[in-house]
């Protein structure tokens, strides 16, 4: 029988990705819109609810407790899992290096502890619930995040933007995968844990690893530059969203990685796409304007740089 999913936010750039990565498994998709329907009748008869429901920074300390008491009433009343994608915020700036399922979630900035507060919520609720952690995404559309807001914005004028130290490992997600890995855990026979908080471990490389994959990927040199947070700084008191970049700032200066234990357990088979399929498949048209390349035939002419990994 035919499951079914309804997707909270899937205008957004997850809830884009898991609406996508659902219809190729097979599954009915359900995108919400609240302009013109309720959560209580979309719901009804859903298996999965994902909340990609992301408002705006600003916006998260008077939105999110409420978007989570709806979602869990829908859930308790529905009983349908209910799947959220976590991010790296509750650990903390003084965390270790290496997050794992066992990593206390001790973050005292704001966002950090809305989203742990968030967390908590739903596992006290008791509906079935799957957080799927990860760092930083990347997106095949631009979509606002880092990566194509900031650090390849001027990629066409041969410069990638470095938001913090050059060398330090961060953690990322390609999206295409982290979705693709979420409906394969939707996919699992029960019995299931009633409360699962998985991390994704995608990739880890340093903003100079990055630089260094992109530059393979198209095969010319970029100027690795800094990011100006002087302006961010000076813009703080008249635009209330610099607060809140400044305060997340430390994740770009942090080493970080996750631990990708529980989803090799959970999910033998899954594989992750090599960084440089990533980028392709993000940059394909900008890379031979004039000399389409076939999906087959380009990775086997990238030259892997030794330094960066390779997953």
């Amino acid at each position: 029988m035919q499951k079914t999913a309804l997707i909270l936010g899937a205008s957004g750039r997850f809830g884009r990705n898991a609406a996508l990565s659902f219809e190729e498994a097979g599954w009915e998709v359900r995108r919400f819109d609240r302009q013109s329907e309720t959560l209580w009748d979309a719901a009804w008869g859903a298996n999965v609810i994902v909340n990609a429901w992301n408002p705006a920074y600003t916006d998260w300390e008077s939105t999110l407790p409420g978007l989570t008491r709806q979602v869990i009433e829908v859930a308790q009343a529905s009983g349908a899992q209910v799947v959220i994608p976590g991010n790296v915020y509750v650990y903390g700036e003084d965390a270790p290096d290496h997050f794992t399922k066992s990593t206390p979630h001790k973050a005292e900035n704001s966002l950090g502890r809305l989203r742990r507060d968030m967390e908590e919520a739903y596992r006290a609720s008791g509906i079935k619930t799957l957080i799927l952690r990860a760092g930083d995404f990347i997106d095949t559309n631009a979509s606002g995040n880092w990566f194509d807001k900031v650090i390849t914005a001027e990629i066409d004028k041969g410069v990638i933007r470095a938001p913090g130290d050059f060398h330090v490992k961060h953690a990322w997600a390609y999206l295409p995968d982290l979705t693709r890995a979420m409906v394969q855990l939707c996919e699992r026979r029960d019995p299931t844990p009633q409360f699962e908080d998985i991390l994704f471990d995608g990739y880890t490389l340093s903003l100079s690893e990055l630089n260094m994959a992109l530059e393979d990927v198209f095969r010319r040199e970029f100027a690795l530059k800094p990011f100006a947070w002087w302006q961010v700084q000076l813009a703080r008191p008249f635009w209330p969203l610099a607060k809140h970049l400044l305060e997340m700032q430390y994740l770009w200066n942090k080493p970080h990685s996750l631990s990708g234990t529980d989803l090799r357990a959970t999910l033998p088979s899954f594989r992750h796409t090599p960084v440089e399929q990533a980028l392709r498949d993000i940059f394909e048209m900008k890379i031979y304007p004039d000399e389409p390349v076939t999906r087959s035939g380009f990775c086997s002419r990238v030259r892997m740089r030794p330094g960066y990994a390779r997953v």
